[in-house]
Parts: structure tokens; C-alpha cells; sequence
């Protein structure tokens, strides 16, 4: 009988876990960062944004935007400047409000008073446009991407958490001398050469034999190092990730310590009765628009600067923000903690994916896990939130 689990676990390697349960982390706070403009909509407005994930692309174009202002459109800055990645940030998050704003007062509004399902259908409308819309005036051919040079901290920092084996260290160390002799008569025989690409049959026998050394050696110090457990952090993520913990706790004290908070908690329970208590309901929502909106611009500037290689068009926010979406419910939607925990949950799980050898598959989990979300506990892993959502 043929072992499924076996077929499954064949292949994986379990020293390379803990490095990708932090990958998974630190993309998990991103969709957090999303998930918590479609929870704070929904519990107001009781509506799916779905329009979101395009605010999401057009914060990463403001930020494309602002770095060739500053650097030009070469993708080799010449010096950094230490305000370029704070003035991306802010820009990103201030056109992102500003587009929530307008999303709002111009399409979102008139249809309040509206059966649910014209709300759904403009949203959907709103994500169509603007993901095809954005073609005539955004560059999309090719795709743009922010220069990685534009980040002064693209280097790593990796922890060890056990040490290679002294044995295989050992192994590698004993043939490097024999690597180094091999280089060492091939380079003097190189002296009395013509050049090196007609070699006599002693200089070809030289270099075969350096070259069977040299792979020899490179074998034996991989085998070594991967006998270490290690995680490699990238500065990069590890600010965006720290970035992303200050904006979570700027929203937390927004929404529990202020005025304007117990005023969207207020409006989140009954529109009607908030308004008799002198609330600005139009000004609340739009607020609540306004919050959800910038973090998802703080998001896409951190991701699309941060990640290297990413790539940039209209279709930009289409995935993560269906990611986030299912990071929403599955954390419970209109809960905010909830938004942060299925955010992060979702991360690992693609990680987990990606670790075990099915990456072609990672995008295709965030919809299984709505299907089993929705299947087995709709209202999600914290539920709805029935005093602090907003």
C-alpha cells in the first residue's frame, strides 16, 4: 500500500522551517495591513469593499512615482537619501486616503440607502475600472518596478539556531588545502600557457584536477552549512514588518482611546441611533475609509520597495487583496484583532505551502481556506466582534 504521507513529507526539509514560518510572518503582517481596511468597511457599513486591493495598486504606483521624482527614472540611484523611503511612505498613504475619500463620498454614499446588493455591484464595478481603467494613463508596458537601490538596507542578518555539524565542518576544512594546491600548480602552469583557452594536455590535466577539488569542496561546505538551522531576516522586511506593528498600534489607540473611535464603534452598532447622539455618521464613515485606505498605501510602498523584484501594474492588488479578504473572514470579519490574526495566518500558511514543495499551488490556498472557513465556522476564528468592531 503506498504511504501517502510519506509521498507528501518526501523531499522536505524540516532545517529550512523556521525560516519559512518568518517568511510567513513577515508577508502575513502585509495582508494583515489589508484585511484591516476590508474589516473596519464592513463593520461600519456592513460592505466588502472590493475595490480595496486597487487602492492597494495605486499606492504602489505613488510610490513608484516618488522615487523616480527624487532619483529619476534610472534604476541605478547614484546616492540614497535617507528621507526617500519615509516621503514614499507618507505620499503613499495620503493619495491612498485621499482615493478612499473620493471612492466614498462619490460611490459609496449614494448607494447607502440602497438595496445590499447595488453596494456589492459598484464595488465590483469600482475594482473593474480601475484595474482596467488604470491602463490608459498608469505605465503598465513593461512593468515598471521601484529600483532595489532605492532601499539602503538590502542586506540580510541570519541567526543561527544550531551550528553546523563539526564533523562535516571538519570534512570541508580537510579539503580545502588540497583545493588550494590544485589552484596553485594550475596557476603556474598557466604561466608558461599561450593563454588559457589552448591549453597543453598538462595544463587541461591541471585544471580538471582543480576543478574536481573545487566541486569536491563546494559539496562538502553545503552539506555542512545545511546541516546548520539558520533564519536570514532581510533588514528591509524586518522595517516593514516593525512599520507594520507601529501603524496596528496607531489604529488600535485610534479606535479604543479617541473620540473619533467610540464614535465609529457607536456608528458600527446602529447608524440611526449614533446620529441622535449628535454623531456625524457621513464624517465617521469617511474616516473609516480614510484609516483602512492608508494602511493599505503603507502596505503596497513596503512591498513593492522592500520585496525585491516585484513588479508593478493595474493588476497589482488584485491577489493580495483577495488574500486579504480571506484573511478578513478567516479571522472574523469586522473583528479587528481578527483581521490581524487571519492576516498572519495566511502568511504562514502560504509559507507552509511553499516549504513543502507545492509554491505552484501557494496563491490557490487563500481560496481553500475560504471554502473551509465558510464551510465550518462562517463568522471566522475570533467571531464577530460585537463591542469593539468598527
Amino acid at each position: 500500500m503506498i504511504d501517502v504521507t510519506s509521498l507528501l513529507v518526501a523531499g522536505i526539509e524540516f532545517g529550512s522551517l523556521p525560516q519559512q514560518l518568518l517568511n510567513g510572518i513577515l508577508i502575513g503582517g502585509v495582508y494583515a495591513l489589508i484585511a484591516l481596511g476590508y474589516t473596519m468597511v464592513y463593520g461600519v457599513l456592513r460592505l466588502i469593499n472590493f475595490a480595496h486591493g486597487e487602492v492597494y495598486m495605486l499606492g504602489a504606483y505613488t510610490a513608484l512615482f516618488v522615487s523616480w521624482i527624487i532619483y529619476g527614472r534610472a534604476q541605478d540611484p547614484v546616492t540614497v537619501v535617507w528621507y526617500a523611503l519615509p516621503l514614499m511612505l507618507l505620499s503613499a498613504m495620503t493619495v491612498c486616503a485621499l482615493i478612499g475619500i473620493v471612492l466614498e463620498r462619490f460611490a459609496y454614499r449614494p448607494m447607502r440607502n440602497q438595496p445590499r446588493i447595488a453596494s456589492l455591484i459598484t464595488a465590483i464595478g469600482l475594482s473593474l475600472l480601475l484595474q482596467y481603467g488604470g491602463q490608459l494613463f498608469l505605465p503598465v508596458s513593461p512593468a515598471p518596478n521601484i529600483s532595489g537601490k532605492v532601499n539602503p538596507y538590502r542586506d540580510n542578518l541570519t541567526f543561527y539556531l544550531t551550528q553546523p555539524a563539526p564533523s562535516l565542518v571538519r570534512a570541508a576544512d580537510a579539503l580545502k588545502p588540497e583545493m588550494d594546491k590544485a589552484k596553485a600548480a594550475l596557476d603556474e602552469q598557466l604561466k608558461l600557457e599561450k593563454d588559457e583557452f589552448n591549453l597543453s594536455d598538462t595544463g587541461l590535466a591541471l585544471r580538471k584536477e582543480f576543478f574536481e577539488r573545487q566541486s569536491a569542496y563546494n559539496k562538502a561546505q553545503g552539506e555542512a552549512q545545511s546541516s546548520a538551522i539558520s533564519i536570514t531576516l532581510p533588514k528591509g522586511q524586518l522595517i516593514m514588518f516593525t512599520v507594520t506593528l507601529i501603524l496596528m498600534a496607531i489604529l488600535r489607540h485610534i479606535v479604543l482611546f479617541t473620540k473619533s473611535g467610540r464614535a465609529m464603534r457607536a456608528v458600527s452598532h446602529d447608524f440611526d441611533s449614533a446620529a441622535l447622539m449628535g454623531i456625524n455618521v457621513n464624517k465617521i464613515v469617511t474616516l473609516t475609509f480614510v484609516l483602512g485606505s492608508a494602511l493599505a498605501g503603507a502596505g503596497a510602498m513596503m512591498s513593492a520597495t522592500f520585496i525585491s523584484g516585484v513588479k508593478i501594474d493595474t493588476f497589482f492588488g488584485l491577489l493580495p487583496g483577495v488574500k486579504a479578504f480571506v484573511a478578513a473572514v478567516l479571522g472574523g470579519i469586522g473583528n479587528i484583532p481578527g483581521a490581524v490574526l487571519g492576516g498572519i495566518l495566511m502568511g504562514v500558511a502560504e509559507s507552509l505551502v511553499v516549504w513543502a514543495g507545492y509554491d505552484q499551488y501557494k496563491d490557490a490556498v487563500a481560496f481553500l481556506i475560504l471554502i473551509v472557513v465558510l464551510l465550518f465556522k462562517p463568522s471566522g476564528l475570533l467571531g464577530s466582534n460585537k463591542v469593539e468592531k468598527v
